[in-house]
């Protein structure tokens, strides 16, 4: 199953060199961090961690997300270490879950405010998918400007956001989409 994930990634040399932000292995439980609307006020709980099975291994988003005291997000997010390639099209990213919506948020150089981001929603299954948001299925949020330069995102996060509902996402790898 790993192989259809790295032939997405590597597709279309010619056009674009698409790039891998993580496999989480070697080490990803440090490059990402778990955040909650607790910082804020909110009530959701989770947690976030590593998982393995069949020599795959992959992130786990779990808790219980909910609205109420202006809350509603679990999330993991990493600070790119390298800046998306100008010709990227997209984030892919290869998912599980427990058939709810989750979202990607990204966010650029012009982002000064914690609520200032770009989002993209993914639906899930039980079964692994590979997911692919093209750029224009990103919507700005917090009074962001519509457009984006992909050189100027600073950070991705995978999260469970929006509704009172219990998040159960894995993702098995996560990176750009070839131009």
């Amino acid at each position: 199953m790993r192989l259809t994930a790295t032939l997405l990634l590597m597709a279309a040399p010619a056009l674009a060199d698409p790039m891998l932000i993580d496999d989480f292995s070697q080490g990803a439980e440090t490059r990402w961090r778990y955040i909650s609307d607790r910082v804020m006020g909110g009530v959701s709980d989770g947690r976030a961690g590593i998982g393995s099975e069949d020599a795959i291994s992959f992130a786990q988003l779990r808790g219980t997300v909910s609205t109420a005291n202006n809350g509603g997000f679990i999330q993991i997010r990493q600070d790119l270490a390298t800046r998306l390639p100008v010709d990227a099209t997209g984030i892919a990213l290869r998912v599980r879950g427990n058939g709810a919506a989750y979202y990607v948020h990204i966010r650029p150089d012009a982002s000064q405010r914690p609520w200032q981001y770009y989002q993209a929603a993914f639906e899930t299954s039980a079964d692994w998918q590979d997911i692919v948001l093209p750029w224009s299925t990103f919507k700005p949020q917090g009074g962001l400007n519509a457009r984006f330069v992909p050189t100027d995102i600073r950070s991705v996060g995978i999260v469970a956001y929006g509704a009172d509902y219990e998040a159960l996402l894995d993702v098995d790898w996560i990176g750009t989409t070839p131009g």
